[in-house]
C-alpha cells in the first residue's frame, strides 16, 4: 500500500491560510473575504462548466499551504539555525494567503471538492472544502489572477502491505487512537481542562476507528492527525510523507506525545463506587447504580458514555457497537444454514441477546453458543466428483502411498463404488420426484383458474402415493465406520490421510490416546464456566463440511469407567450408523448429523476396546508386513524419503535387494517398518558423511554410493538379531517347527529337540515355554504312549513306553518366551523320530495342533510362518488341512518355491516324513464314525 504511481495533471491552487493544512479525508472552512485569487478561480471555473454545473459536477482545485520558515520545501528536514530563526519568523508574519508568490507555496498540496458555502452572523463567509487526495507541485505555471501548476497526483492503493513493520505501526496507531478517545472521554467526566468531544461524535469517530482496517493505514493515519493537537510544521511533514509507513511513524509520534501530555494533566487512579476524585466532581450527579459500570466503560473506551448528569445512561443510544456486532452475528447464522432445529433455537437465543445488558455475566455464555452454532456445518459437504474415472484414480492414489494392504484398499473401492451407484440412481429419482411434482403443480393452477378439478380426486392420490414412495427410494449415505487393527508401524494413520486424499474430502486427526474424560467426547453442559463443544464437533468446525474423514487415533487406549464418566461409551453413539444421525453434544444441545462423516479408527489390540463398541465398528485387520513386503516398501518408499532428509540426491546411495535383505533381518525384527526406517536413516547419515568428506578434499571419484553387506556391520554394528537357518543333517529327536513372533510380522523355524535317558517317566520342559505349549508337549506324548504298539515301539500293547525313562523337551534361545497352539505335531514326530531312531528331514518343517484323538488343528500366522521358512532354507512344509485358504495371502515368491503338505491326521503327517517306513498300525482305519 502506498503511492506506487500517479498521473501527472493542470490543476489550480488556491494557498490556504497561515497555519492551516486540508489533509485527504478532512474538512477545513477557507475565508473567501479579501482573497482575489480565490473570486477570480471561481468565477472562471463555474463559466467554463456552466453546462456541467447543471449535470451537477463537483468543482475541484488544489489546495497549498504556505510553507514553514522552520521546514524545508519538500517537507522532509527540519531548519534548525538561531541565527536565522526571528528573520525568518518576520518574514513568515509578513505572509498573506490572497497575495502569496509562489517561493511561499509549500510543495506539496491536496485536491480538494467543494462540499458547500457556511455564511455566519458576525463573521465572514467561508468556501469549505475537503480533501480528496496528495499531489506534488511540478512547476508552477502562472501566478495571477490566480495560480496554477502542473502537478504530479497520487493515487493511494488500498491494497494489504505485505512488511511487518506497517502492519505493526496500524496496530499501534489504532490502539493509540483509542486510547486518546478513552482519555478525551474521561477527561470530560472531570473538571480539568481538556478537548470536549460530543458523546455522539465520540462515537462515530470510534466506529471510525473500528472499522479500518490495515489496507486504510494511509486514511487512518490522517484522519487521526487532523483530528489531534498537532502542530504546523508536523502537519506539513504528515501532508508531504507520501509513503504510508512514514506517514504512520510520523502519526503514532504525534498521538503519543498528545496522549503523555493529556496523562500528565489529568491524573486518574481508580475510579470505583466508592472514591470519585474529589476535586469538586458532584457525585450525586451520577445514579449510584450507574456509577461502577460508567468508570468501566469509560476505562475500556466502549460506546455509550453520556456526561455526568445525563441518567439515562441505561438506554439503548449507548450500545450501538454491541448491536452491530448482534447484527453481524444474526448474518452469520443466516448464512450457516441452520437444520429447522437448530434455526428454531438461534432465533430463541438471539432475541435473549438482544434483550441482554452487555454487562452481564450470562451475556458472553450467550454469544459464544450462538457463535458456536454458526460454525458447524449443518449441511455443507464436499461434492463428491464421482465420476468414470473416480475408482481408478482412486486405486491409483492408494497403490502409490502404500504397497500390499489389499484388505483395506478392496473394502474403501467398494464404498466408493457404492457412493457412485448411490449418486446415479439419487439423480434418476429426483429427476421422476421434479416431473410428477410439476404435472401436481399444473393440475392445481388449472383447479384454481377453471374452478373445476383438472383431474380426478383418485388420479389426484395416485400421483401423491407415488410421490412418496419415490422420496422414501432415496438414498442417504450412511458411511461405514472402520478400524483398522494392527502393530504399531504397519502405516494405520498415514493409510486414513490415503483415504481422504483419494476421496477428495477434508481430513482431521483426532487424537484419543490417554482420553478419560466423557466431556471431552460430549462436550460440557453450558451452565459451567469455561463450558466448550466436545472433540467431535470441534473437528466439524475446524473442516467446515460435514461429509468429512475423521481418523480416531488409538481408540483402544480410550480410559475406562472412572469418576468423570466412561469416554469409550460416550464413543458409543459418535460410532453407531443407526444412532449417530442423531448425536447430540451436551454444550450444543442439538442433534447434529454424523452419519455422513467417514470414521476410521485404528488400535493396536482389540483387547482393551469393550466389545459394545467393538460390535459398532467394522474391524480389518492389518497383520505385519513380511519380510519381502518390507523391501517393496523400503525400496519405494523408505529408501527415497531418507536419502532426501539427509541432503544427498538420487544415485548418491544405492542399496541392493541383499543390503536391504540383511537390514530387515538382522537388524530389526519388527511388524512395522519404523525401527527399519531408523536404521536406513543411519546408512544413508554415514553415506553423507562420505560425500561431504570427499566434496570438501574435492576427491568425489574416491565416493561409492554402493552399500555392501560388509559395509553394514561398520555402519550398523553387530547384528542384533541370528536368523534359524535349517540344519545340513537330521538327527532323531530334532525336528524343525515354524514360529511367527508375537510382535507380528516376522516368522522363523524353531528346532524342537527330544532327549531321552534311563529313569522313571519323568518329562522335563525348558526353553522358556507357555502354558499352552507345556500341555501341547502333554498332548503329544499321551499319544505316543497310547499308538506305541501300533507304531512299533514296543512288543506289548500293554507296555508302557515311558516306564524306565524319562524325556527332556528344549527349544532353544531359551531366553525368548514361546507360547501357542501350534507345535503339537512338531512335539509328536520329534517323540516318535527318538523312539525309534529315525531322523527327520531337515530341510522339512512343519506346523499344526494335534489333538488326544490325532486330528491335526489349524493354527495361525500362516503366511508370516511360511516366509520365515523360505528364508530359512526349508524347502517343503506340513500344514494343517483347514489351513490351506490361508494359503492364498502368502506371497507367490514364496509358494513356488516351497512343496506345502496338507494333512489332517497325524497318521497322514507319519507316511509324509518316513514315506520308505514300514508301521505296524499305519493300515488302521483312523477315519472316525459320525455315528
Amino acid at each position: 500500500m502506498g503511492s506506487n504511481g500517479g498521473r501527472t495533471t493542470k490543476l489550480a491552487l488556491v494557498p490556504l491560510p497561515k497555519g492551516s493544512v486540508l489533509l485527504p479525508g478532512a474538512t477545513l472552512r477557507i475565508p473567501v473575504s479579501n482573497r482575489p485569487d480565490l473570486a477570480n478561480l471561481l468565477s472562471t471555473i463555474v463559466d467554463r462548466s456552466a453546462a456541467a454545473k447543471r449535470d451537477g459536477t463537483v468543482i475541484t482545485f488544489g489546495c497549498v499551504p504556505l510553507g514553514s520558515p522552520f521546514l524545508s520545501k519538500d517537507g522532509q528536514r527540519l531548519i534548525e539555525d538561531g541565527n536565522l530563526e526571528e528573520e525568518r519568523r518576520e518574514e513568515y508574519d509578513m505572509i498573506d494567503a490572497g497575495q502569496a508568490r509562489k517561493e511561499d507555496l509549500f510543495r506539496h498540496g491536496t485536491v480538494a471538492k467543494v462540499v458547500g458555502i457556511q455564511r455566519r452572523a458576525y463573521s465572514e463567509p467561508s468556501l469549505v472544502v475537503q480533501g480528496v487526495q496528495r499531489f506534488t507541485v511540478r512547476r508552477i505555471l502562472k501566478e495571477r489572477p490566480f495560480f496554477e501548476a502542473e502537478t504530479l497526483v497520487h493515487d493511494e492503493k488500498e491494497t494489504v502491505p505485505s512488511d511487518p513493520d506497517t502492519v505493526e505501526l496500524f496496530q499501534q496507531l489504532r490502539q493509540l487512537s483509542r486510547e486518546l478517545l478513552t482519555l478525551v472521554r474521561l477527561s470530560s467526566l472531570l473538571p480539568s481542562p481538556g478537548i470536549r468531544v460530543p458523546p455522539l461524535i465520540a462515537r462515530k469517530i470510534e466506529l471510525f476507528i473500528t472499522k479500518s482496517d490495515v489496507s486504510h493505514a494511509g486514511r487512518l493515519a490522517d484522519f487521526m492527525a487532523d483530528i489531534s493537537e498537532c502542530g504546523f510544521e508536523e502537519k506539513l511533514r504528515i501532508l508531504s510523507s507520501l509513503d504510508v509507513r512514514i506517514r504512520l511513524e510520523r502519526v503514532v509520534e504525534v498521538l503519543s506525545r498528545q496522549l503523555q501530555n493529556i496523562k500528565s494533566n489529568v491524573k486518574v487512579t481508580t475510579i470505583t463506587t466508592n472514591s470519585l476524585p474529589s476535586s469538586g466532581f458532584d457525585i450525586s450527579q451520577i445514579d449510584p447504580r450507574d456509577r461502577e459500570l460508567l468508570a468501566r466503560r469509560a476505562m475500556a473506551g466502549l460506546s455509550g458514555l453520556t456526561p455526568p448528569g445525563a441518567s439515562a445512561f441505561r438506554s439503548n443510544d449507548g450500545d450501538e457497537k454491541e448491536s452491530n456486532e448482534i447484527d453481524e452475528l444474526q448474518q452469520r447464522l443466516q448464512d450457516a444454514e441452520l437444520s429447522p432445529e437448530a434455526r428454531k433455537i438461534a432465533d430463541k437465543e438471539l432475541r435473549r441477546l438482544r434483550k441482554m445488558n452487555p454487562a452481564n455475566a450470562e451475556y458472553g455464555v450467550c454469544r459464544t453458543y450462538l457463535e458456536n452454532i454458526a460454525d458447524i456445518p449443518w449441511i455443507k459437504v464436499t461434492e463428491d466428483q464421482l465420476g468414470p474415472e473416480t475408482l481408478k484414480n482412486a486405486r491409483k492414489q492408494l497403490d502409490h502411498d502404500h504397497y500390499g494392504l489389499e484388505k483395506i484398499k478392496k473394502r474403501l473401492l467398494e464404498y466408493l463404488a457404492v457412493l457412485r451407484l448411490k449418486q446415479s440412481t439419487n439423480k434418476d429419482v429426483q429427476r421422476q420426484i421434479e416431473s410428477l411434482s410439476k404435472e401436481l403443480d399444473a393440475f392445481e393452477r388449472n383447479d384454481l383458474e377453471n374452478d373445476i378439478p383438472a383431474v380426478s380426486e383418485a388420479d389426484r392420490v395416485a400421483i401423491e402415493t407415488k410421490l412418496h414412495s419415490l422420496k422414501s427410494r432415496r438414498m442417504g449415505d450412511k458411511s461405514p465406520i472402520l478400524l483398522l487393527v494392527g502393530p504399531p508401524g504397519t502405516g494405520k494413520t498415514s493409510l486414513a490421510r490415503s483415504v481422504a486424499t483419494s476421496l477428495g474430502r477434508k481430513f482431521h486427526r483426532i487424537s484419543l490416546g490417554g482420553v478419560r474424560d466423557e466431556a471431552e467426547i460430549r462436550g460440557h453442559r453450558r451452565t459451567y464456566v469455561a463450558a466448550m463443544p466436545g472433540l467431535i464437533v470441534s473437528g466439524l468446525k475446524k473442516v467446515g463440511v460435514a461429509n468429512p474423514v475423521f481418523l480416531l487415533d488409538e481408540i483402544d487406549k480410550v480410559g475406562g469407567s472412572n469418576f468423570q464418566g466412561d469416554p469409550s461409551a460416550a464413543m458409543l453413539e459418535v460410532l453407531d450408523p443407526e444412532q449417530n444421525h442423531t448425536f447430540s453434544d451436551h454444550y450444543i444441545n442439538i442433534p447434529i448429523d454424523l452419519s455422513k462423516v467417514l470414521f476410521i479408527a485404528t488400535a493396536n489390540s482389540l483387547d482393551t476396546i469393550p466389545a459394545p463398541l467393538l460390535d459398532r465398528m467394522e474391524t480389518i485387520t492389518l497383520s505385519g508386513y513380511t519380510t519381502v513386503e518390507k523391501r517393496h516398501i523400503a525400496k519405494r518408499h523408505l529408501v527415497p524419503k531418507q536419502i532426501r532428509s539427509n541432503g544427498l540426491s538420487d544415485g548418491q546411495v544405492v542399496l541392493s535387494d541383499e543390503v536391504l535383505d540383511k537390514v530387515i533381518t538382522s537388524y530389526t525384527r519388527e511388524s512395522g517398518v519404523r525401527n527399519l526406517e531408523r536404521e536406513l536413516g543411519s546408512v544413508c547419515r554415514s553415506k553423507a558423511v562420505q560425500f561431504a568428506d570427499a566434496g570438501d578434499s574435492n576427491r568425489f571419484d574416491a565416493y561409492n554410493p554402493v552399500v555392501s553387506i560388509d559395509d553394514l556391520e561398520e555402519i550398523l554394528g553387530i547384528e542384533r538379531f541370528d536368523e534359524e537357518i535349517a540344519e545340513k543333517h537330521g538327527r532323531p529327536g530334532v525336528v524343525t517347527g515354524l514360529v511367527a513372533y508375537s510382535t507380528g510380522g516376522q516368522g522363523s523355524i524353531l528346532f524342537i529337540e527330544v532327549a531321552d535317558m534311563p529313569g522313571n517317566g519323568r518329562v522335563q520342559l525348558t526353553g522358556k515355554l507357555g502354558d499352552v505349549l507345556k500341555e501341547s508337549v502333554e498332548v503329544a506324548l499321551t499319544w505316543v504312549k497310547a499308538h506305541a504298539f501300533e507304531l512299533g515301539l514296543t512288543a506289548d500293547p500293554n507296555e508302557d513306553i515311558m516306564k524306565n525313562r524319562s524325556l527332556h523337551v528344549h527349544c532353544p534361545s531359551g531366553a525368548i518366551p514361546k507360547d501357542g497352539p501350534s507345535a503339537g505335531l512338531a512335539h509328536t514326530i520329534g517323540l516318535i523320530s527318538l523312539f525309534t531312531g529315525k531322523a527327520v528331514p531337515p530341510s522339512l518343517a512343519m506346523t499344526g495342533e494335534v489333538s488326544l484323538r490325532g486330528k491335526v488343528m489349524p493354527v495361525g500366522g500362516i503366511k508370516e510362518k511360511l516366509i520365515g521358512a523360505h528364508r530359512a532354507g526349508v524347502k517343503s512344509v506340513l500344514l494343517p488341512q483347514h489351513n490351506r485358504k490361508d494359503v492364498k495371502d502368502v506371497p507367490k515368491e514364496v509358494t513356488e518355491e516351497l512343496e506345502i503338505v496338507y494333512v489332517k491326521h497325524i497318521w497322514e503327517a507319519i507316511r509324509q516324513v518316513w514315506p520308505d517306513a514300514h508301521w505296524r498300525g499305519q493300515h488302521t482305519n483312523f477315519i472316525e464314525s459320525r455315528l
